[in-house]
């Protein structure tokens, strides 16, 4: 797998495959139709088989952007009821 600075999700309804993060100061947004449902951007933990959500700030139940810290590592979109999902983790200019 390899680390990108950048990945972004169309019109999903369903968890994200896996994808690799560089690390350092990224924006993530989402934008749906919620419908009481949610869009969590997770990364897998220490255990290897494990994801844990990385902050409350992106943990979305309702259209939003949240700037974060995240160290390098794999990384998914885990969707629970929500549709239209149009998500977007971007690494910050000057990393």
């Amino acid at each position: 797998m390899r680390a990108h600075d950048a990945q972004l999700f169309t019109n999903i309804a369903a968890n994200t495959a896996n994808f690799e993060l560089k690390g350092g100061k990224y924006g993530v947004a989402a934008v749906a139709t919620w419908g009481g449902g949610s869009a969590k951007l997770q990364m897998l933990g220490p255990d290897g088989s494990t994801f844990l959500s990385v902050a409350t700030a992106t943990d979305f139940t309702a259209n939003g952007y949240a700037a974060i810290d995240l160290p390098p590592g794999i990384y998914r979109f885990t969707i629970a009821t929500a549709t239209a999902i149009y998500a977007a983790v971007v690494r910050t200019p000057g990393e």
